[in-house]
C-alpha cells in the first residue's frame, strides 16, 4: 500500500510540475486602467487614454478624464500600451502537444470526406502549446482541422479554461475545403521535372468534389435518414456557416470560388492565398476575405518576386479586402506565439502599424464572425486585452505586463518563463 501511495505522490507532484497555470476566477471586481496609449483595433488609437472594465465587459473607452462610474480598482499604465487580445486565425493549437508522439496528435483523421469532424471536443485547453501564447498577447485562437478534402468544422476558443467547454468562444462556426494541388511532385528516377501538372487527376478529384457538394445539398433540402457527414454541411447551403477555402495557386482560387458560387455558397473565406493578388477582381466583387499566408516563408515559384510574401498583405489591403494573418506552416503550433511579429514584419513592407493591428484584432474578428464579443477596444464587448511595455508588433518591445480575458486577470507565466528565470539566475551567479 505504501508503495501504491509514492508512486500516486510522485505523479502527482510530475503533473503539478508539467500542468499549465490555473485557469484565473470570475472577475468579480471593477477595474479602471488610465494613462496607456490605446490601440483600440479599429485601425485608430487614443493617446493617453483610460479603458474601465466591469463583469467582463467593457463599460468604457476614451481620453484620460472623469470616470463613468466608481471602479473598485485603478491600475496606472502610464507609458505603456494597451491593445485588444490578439486573435490567432487557421491555427492547430492545442490538437497536438508532441509531434512524434501519436497518441498526442488529435489531427490524423482518416478518410477524404470529413465534415462532420469538430476540432472543438478535441482541443486540449491545457496544452503547453497554447500556455505560451498568451505572453504575446494571443488570447483568442480559431482552432482547425488539416486532414481529408472536407476536414470538418472549427471551433473559436479563448486561451484560459479548464476544457473545451470553458474555452469555447463560438463553436462548428465554419467548415474546411482543402482545394486539390494541381501538380504532383515529380519522380526524379524517371526523368520527370520537380513538378508535374497532372490534368487528368485535378479533374477527377474536383469532379469527385463537384458531386459530393451536390449530394450533400440534395440531402439538406430532403428528409432522408441521418447521414452525419452529409447533415454536417446543412450551414454551408444555408448561409450559417462559412466555407474556409484553402487555396494558394491562381487555378486553384477560381476554380475554388467558382464550384462553391455554384452550389449557392456564399459565406466564403480564403486561406492562404499566396497568389491572391492575381485574382483581386474575382475577390472583390464576390465580397471575399482572405486570412494571408504569414510573410515568414519563402516564395512558391523561382520566378517570383523573392519579397512578395512580405508584400502581399500591403497589395491586397490596398484593394480593399479584409484580412488577417495565417499562422500554419513549419511548426505552425510552436510559431503561433510569432503572430504580432508577422503583423509587424507586414508593417515593415507597407501596411500602416495601426492597420497591422487591425489584421489580428478587429478584421480576424469579422472574418471569424466574433466582432459582436472581441476585437476592439469598444464598449460592451468582452474586456479581453493586454497591456504591453511598448510596441506589441515588435518582439523587442513586446513585453506584457497585465493580460484580461473576460476581464479575468490571467497569468503570464509559462514553462518557458520559468526556465528563463531559471537560468538567468544560474549565470548571474557567475
Amino acid at each position: 500500500m505504501k508503495r501504491i501511495l509514492y508512486i500516486l505522490s510522485y505523479f502527482a507532484a510530475i503533473n503539478t510540475m508539467v500542468a499549465q497555470q490555473t485557469p484565473a476566477a470570475q472577475a468579480n471586481q471593477s477595474l479602471l486602467i488610465t494613462g496607456a496609449t490605446l490601440h483600440l483595433g479599429d485601425g485608430t488609437m487614443i493617446e493617453n487614454g483610460q479603458v474601465g472594465m466591469a463583469n467582463g465587459k467593457i463599460v468604457e473607452v476614451g481620453p484620460v478624464g472623469n470616470p463613468m462610474q466608481n471602479y473598485d480598482q485603478t491600475l496606472s499604465a502610464e507609458g505603456k500600451h494597451l491593445y485588444p487580445g490578439f486573435i490567432a486565425a487557421n491555427s492547430t493549437v492545442g490538437m497536438v502537444e508532441i509531434d512524434a508522439i501519436r497518441p498526442t496528435n488529435d489531427l490524423n483523421e482518416i478518410g477524404t470526406y470529413l465534415p462532420n469532424i469538430r476540432t472543438i471536443i478535441a482541443y486540449n485547453a491545457e496544452s503547453k502549446v497554447v500556455e505560451s501564447l498568451r505572453p504575446n498577447g494571443i488570447l483568442t485562437a480559431q482552432i482547425v482541422p488539416t486532414r481529408g478534402r472536407i476536414a470538418g468544422s472549427s471551433s473559436i476558443v479563448q486561451l484560459d479554461a479548464w476544457n473545451w467547454e470553458d474555452a469555447a468562444v463560438k463553436t462548428d462556426e465554419g467548415i474546411h475545403l482543402y482545394w486539390p494541388r494541381t501538380y504532383r511532385r515529380g519522380n526524379a528516377t524517371k526523368g520527370e521535372d520537380p513538378l508535374v501538372y497532372d490534368q487528368k487527376k485535378y479533374e477527377k478529384v474536383v469532379e469527385e468534389l463537384d458531386d459530393y457538394l451536390s449530394q450533400s445539398k440534395v440531402y439538406a433540402a430532403s428528409s432522408t435518414p441521418k447521414h452525419l457527414p452529409y447533415s454536417a454541411l446543412k450551414g454551408v447551403f444555408d448561409g450559417t456557416q462559412k466555407v474556409y477555402l484553402h487555396a494558394k495557386e491562381k487555378r486553384q482560387i477560381i476554380d475554388g470560388i467558382t464550384l462553391l458560387m455554384k452550389h449557392n455558397v456564399q459565406n466564403i473565406v480564403l486561406v492562404g492565398g499566396d497568389d491572391a493578388h492575381l485574382t483581386i477582381d474575382l475577390l472583390k466583387s464576390n465580397e471575399i476575405p482572405v486570412i494571408v499566408s504569414r510573410p515568414h516563408r519563402l516564395p512558391n515559384t523561382e520566378d517570383e518576386d523573392v519579397k512578395m510574401p512580405f508584400k502581399l498583405a500591403k497589395i491586397l489591403m490596398d484593394a480593399g479586402l479584409i484580412l488577417t494573418i495565417d499562422v500554419s506552416g513549419r511548426m505552425e503550433r510552436m510559431n503561433t506565439r510569432n503572430l504580432p511579429f508577422y503583423a509587424g514584419t507586414f508593417a515593415a513592407y507597407g501596411v500602416p502599424k495601426e492597420s497591422a493591428v487591425r489584421m489580428i484584432t478587429l478584421d480576424a474578428a469579422k472574418i471569424l464572425g466574433i466582432d459582436d464579443q472581441l476585437g476592439s477596444l469598444e464598449v460592451g464587448k468582452d474586456a479581453t486585452l493586454f497591456i504591453s511595455e511598448g510596441d506589441a508588433l515588435d518582439m523587442r518591445t513586446n513585453q506584457l505586463t497585465k493580460a484580461f480575458i473576460q476581464g479575468r486577470e490571467i497569468s503570464l507565466e509559462t514553462h518557458q518563463t520559468k526556465l528563463w528565470k531559471r537560468y538567468m539566475e544560474k549565470y548571474s551567479r557567475e
